[in-house]
């Protein structure tokens, strides 16, 4: 029995026994190990114990790790990690090995595997890690398994698939592993015939036996795969006594490694490394100049792929002849057209890929070494870090692949792992001269980083192997470059519709609509949507001395109207009355039509409704809808905005070309045609009455309780060319006037001569009750003339002889009015009882509309300068439709602006001194006295500059308005634009709040937020601050007025 004595020497501080300094004291049973923690072991003080015990008697496990390469330095601190593990073992290792915690470098002659069988058992080794391929391949794994220790990689036999590249080739042919045309040859004569008769696209020559990872060369014509045979064949040994040329696969190269028990196979995340020594793989091949994994070149369903058509079907494949494979399995393939295809496999972990997987895994890698030992694989959870990428850059001597020297002094490696737990170095040709690191091998050392982000990593990684250095020291720094630039181009790293722009929904809206649009179709079209242009024969539709009339127009702010109600189906309909009727009052018929439709994101379902609306619009005016414009420009308009704009080309034979002007006679008859209701003008207004009544598109509409407001204001405008062109054909009309933006009192002008006016008789025609009730909200009849049409969408000039047979051709017409002489000074056009009409109508609402009826809250107003928030206050009640009335402006100081600006808008005015009272109480009562006898319900404080006592402020509670420059509750009291631009703040703004006793801290009314820009003074910053409150501070008193925003007994705001 092989035993290990520990008595009471005081050295037992620094170890155990040889091989076992300034270690912990790993061979201990764990209870021991325990109580030796407790006594004072980690201070180097021990009590005088006595121990003797056996190592099979040892609880925890120990590994050797073989190997003395980057790889095994990767491998041995993972499993080092293990709380399963007392040590590690490294043989031979390397300086990193050797300055890791819990791992100790022992020297073992891997080739007499006997020696490493004795070593095992000496040392008590619970499973053995092979790290390089060769003692695989010379049967090591079988030695062990003979001698009963359990070994991390596969035997003689299953090694094959990569010791002998022509074993491999021929195994994937007879297991159907995907991978290129090949053929083998022992003969480099025999190989050169091959391939001058072959016509592949390129060749690669293969050593078939192991040749360090450098047996590979890459040709792309005739003449470079006969020099290659010469150069394979003649330069590794053995390995080159059989070739393998196979047909170069065209693609991206990567690596995809699992763990397996000889069935079950876990898989790793895909890596690349990069064989090429030089920056954009150019000059010879390596073993590996860095990698980084994952590699984002691969996508899921490409590795759940790679998962069953190459490695478990290989597993499953050697498992069958009798030579099962343990270890990790490692496939380099080439991502091609037409799939995965295996270029060679690796009986072990690759080396640089280990460094760049390894630090991802986040299970206890002991753990998964020996579930794939003892063939239990499927029972361990393996888990990878699946938000982190890694990269490692290797730094070679100069000289690599070739002849190097060795012996260089290594500076640095330790500084850039220092406080960046990212950072790593793994050690590969190092060893250590005395206290120096010195180069030993080709591949020095690789620096490795993990990061959240791959181009971050690279980019890390690189700069730290920039601060090592040693003479000869080269590195590439373009690792990951090609991956991370071509993920960023191919894989959408940046997308148009990351951008905002779907082009998928543009294509999806213009299949919803091409069945609608190609039903508008009529004589003259020519082709269909899809086309850079639409396309239409004027000849085809009958004309013979055509003139095109063309006309273009939007929809304005009906669109606003129909976007808060969620109408969409009615505005084309709007869109294309607005163009074709235009062209029409010239006695053309509308030919074609085109849309556009702009919006900040196209949903697809609501753009499909507005142009269905514009087809059905062209199918009422009789033009085919041939093409149009759909934009989708993010940032331009706010969420749920869009906007139309239309165009329609129409064709009158040149005899009929209308107004004609000379025809055009004093006693002519004007004959009207119905509108729908307001058509598409005016709608600013409108909006702003609703908003103004504190109405909802939702609600009953006032003047028509049995639809919503939204439905009956959306009504869409009425098409007129079906309806007018057999009396525009006749001759028999004059001119004719299409109602629309500037009303009754614009539009019919520009149809007259200039000697001419127009006198109509509102009782003639219906004047619908929508205008009536914009009438009952203050809409004067001069006011209503000029910008709706008050119920006439249509009005031509007619002679009075003809009047007869045009009433036959429109039974709609209503004769409306006269022309008569018009004198220089006069109204053009005269509306008669169109007052009596809407005030009628407008008596008929009151009861309907409570709004019109409240009395409007009388508030007054406290200044003591210029008064511009003031005068924001004026201009907005002084059209009538605000709830609240200025009925009193006071100010502490004689003869400044804001008096004056109160005057001129008809306001009472009152000077109250404050320096002709002996105290605050004495001025606040005289304020008070004032305002009640005015009858104030709401004050509002506009630069008032004095502060008001806590018996005035209680006085007023819940009626008593002020704004401060900032959002509250940041920046209080005095200078509070310079307190934001002293804290740095990006965004301040004003607050309308409620006064309480504790200044600016009155509950919140409404806020205003203003940027503050790179650059900003303090006087830029407070003009735009003021802007903000002209909004604010109307806005905030509305609310209050209307009763939307009070102030509850808990001092907090109530919103109805």
């Amino acid at each position: 029995m092989n035993s290990c004595k520990v008595g009471s020497q005081k050295v037992l501080s620094k170890g155990l026994c040889e091989g076992h300094e300034d270690r912990a004291p790993c061979c201990l049973d764990a209870s021991v190990h325990s109580a030796w923690a407790l006594v004072g072991w980690l201070e180097g003080e021990l009590a005088d114990y006595s121990f003797v015990f056996s190592w099979s008697s040892c609880k925890m496990s120990v590994v050797l790790v073989l190997g003395s390469g980057g790889r095994e330095h990767a491998l041995a601190t993972a499993l080092a990690s293990s709380p399963s593990l007392a040590s590690v073992l490294a043989a031979p290792g390397n300086a990193g090995t050797n300055s890791t915690p819990r791992v100790t470098n022992i020297a073992v002659n891997v080739k007499d595997h006997q020696s490493v069988v004795a070593t095992c058992r000496e040392r008590g080794v619970s499973v053995v890690v092979v790290g390089p391929e060769d003692p695989l391949a010379d049967g090591l794994a079988d030695s062990l398994n003979d001698a009963g220790i359990k070994v991390f990689g596969p035997s003689k036999g299953a090694a094959q698939i990569e010791s002998s590249k022509a074993w491999a080739k021929d195994f994937m042919q007879r297991h159907n592993v995907p991978t290129a045309r090949y053929r083998t040859f022992a003969s480099p004569a025999d190989a050169k015939e091959f391939i001058k008769s072959e016509s592949w696209c390129g060749y690669v020559v293969k050593a078939s036996g192991l040749a360090a990872g450098k047996g590979v060369v890459v040709t792309t014509s005739v003449a470079e795969a006969l020099e290659a045979v010469d150069t394979v064949s003649s330069s590794f040994g053995v390995a080159g006594d059989t070739l393998v040329v196979e047909e170069l696969l065209e693609g991206e190269e990567v690596s995809v490694l699992c763990f397996t028990d000889g069935t079950s196979i876990s898989v790793m995340p895909p890596a690349q490394d990069h064989k090429r020594l030089k920056e954009g793989d150019e000059g010879p091949n390596t073993g590996g100049m860095g990698a980084y994994c994952p590699c984002p070149l691969v996508t899921q369903q490409q590795l759940d792929t790679i998962r069953e058509t190459v490695l478990q079907r290989t597993v499953d494949g050697l498992r069958k002849e009798g030579i099962p494979f343990v270890g990790v399995l490692y496939a380099g393939l080439m991502m091609t057209s037409s799939g995965p295809k295996v270029l060679e496999f690796n009986c072990r972990f690759g080396d640089p890929e280990t460094q760049v997987i390894l630090p991802l895994l986040r299970s206890d890698l002991y753990d998964v070494v020996m579930g794939c030992v003892d063939g239990r694989l499927g029972n361990v959870e393996v888990k990878f870090d699946t938000e982190m990428s890694c990269v490692a850059v290797c730094l070679v001597s100069g000289g690599y692949p070739g002849s190097y020297p060795k012996g260089k002094v290594i500076t640095g490696a330790d500084d850039v792992t220092k406080n960046d737990a990212s950072v790593r170095v793994y050690h590969a040709g190092t060893k250590l001269d005395g206290d120096a690191l010195v180069t030993s091998g080709g591949r020095v050392l690789a620096v490795t980083v993990t990061d959240r982000s791959l181009a971050a990593a690279a980019a890390k990684a690189t700069a730290a192997a920039a601060k090592v250095h040693f003479d000869g020291v080269f590195y590439r720094r373009d690792i990951a470059a090609k991956a991370i630039t071509r993920h960023a181009v191919y894989q959408g790293g940046v997308t148009y519709k990351d951008s905002g722009v779907d082009i998928e929904a543009g294509d999806a809206l213009v299949a919803a609509i091409k069945d609608v649009a190609a039903a508008t179709s009529r004589s003259g079209v020519v082709g269909g949507l899809g086309s850079f242009g639409g396309l239409f024969d004027v000849k085809a539709a009958g004309y013979k001395d055509p003139l095109l009339v063309s006309g273009t127009d939007g929809v304005g702010t009906k669109l606003k109207v129909a976007q808060a109600a969620g109408i969409h189906d009615t505005v084309g309909q709007d869109l294309v009355a607005m163009c074709v009727n235009d062209v029409l009052v010239h006695g053309a018929e509308p030919l074609f039509y085109l849309d556009y439709f702009a919006t900040g994101k196209l949903e697809v379902g609501v753009a499909a409704s507005v142009v269905k609306g514009v087809a059905d619009g062209c199918s009422l005016a009789g033009c085919a809808l041939i093409g149009g414009e759909t934009a989708e420009m993010p940032g331009l308009y706010s969420p749920g905005e869009y906007d139309l704009a239309g165009f329609t080309v129409g064709a009158v034979e040149r005899e009929n070309l209308l107004p004609r002007m000379s025809d055009i006679s004093d006693g002519d008859v004007l004959v009207g045609l119905a509108s729908s209701g307001l058509h598409s003008n005016g709608f600013s207004l409108v909006r702003r009455i609703v908003e103004a009544a504190n109405l909802s598109y939702s609600d009953p509409a006032p003047f028509c309780p049995s639809s919503s407001l939204g439905s009956e204001l959306l009504k869409p405008t009425r098409i007129y060319p079906k309806m007018l062109v057999a009396a525009l054909r006749s001759g028999r009309v004059k001119a004719a006037a299409h109602i629309t933006g500037g009303g009754l009192t614009e539009n019919l002008p520009r149809v007259l001569p200039e000697r001419l006016g127009a006198t109509l008789h509102a009782r003639r025609w219906t004047v619908q009750p929508v205008f009536q009730w914009l009438a009952a909200h203050g809409v004067s009849p001069s006011e209503m003339a000029r910008t709706f049409n008050c119920g006439l969408g249509m009005v031509l000039v007619v002679a009075p002889p003809d009047l007869d047979a045009v009433m036959k051709l429109l039974p709609e017409g209503q004769v409306v009015g006269a022309l008569r002489p018009h004198t220089q000074g006069s109204s053009r056009v005269v509306l008669e009882g169109l007052e009596d009409v809407l005030r009628e109508g407008a008596s008929s609402l009151l009861a309907k509309c409570p709004s019109l009826t409240a009395p409007r809250r009388r508030v007054g107003v406290l200044i003591s300068g210029s008064g511009t928030n003031l005068q924001a206050l004026l201009d907005h009640t002084r059209s009538g439709l605000s709830s609240a009335q200025i009925v009193l402006v006071i100010s502490n100081v004689a003869g400044v602006k804001g008096l004056q600006r109160a005057q001129d808008a008809g306001v009472a005015t009152k000077v109250i001194p404050h320096k002709n009272y002996k105290s605050r109480q004495e001025f606040d009562a005289a304020l008070t006295k004032a305002l009640e006898e005015a009858g104030i319900e709401l004050i509002c404080l506009a630069g008032f500059m004095r502060i008001l006592t806590g018996e005035f402020v209680r006085r007023w509670r819940g009626r008593l308005l002020n704004i401060h420059p900032s959002l509250l509750p940041s920046f209080k009291g005095m200078h509070a634009q310079r307190q934001a631009l002293e804290a740095g703040v990006t965004l301040t703004g004003c607050t309308v709040h409620f006064v309480s006793e504790e200044v600016d801290c009155g509950a919140v009314v409404t806020q205003e937020a203003v940027p503050v820009l790179v650059g900003d003074t303090e006087d830029a910053l407070v003009e735009r601050i003021k802007t903000a409150e002209h909004k604010a501070f109307p806005r905030a008193m509305e609310m209050v007025a209307r009763g939307q925003v009070r102030l509850g007994e808990d001092g907090k705001c109530i919103r109805i």
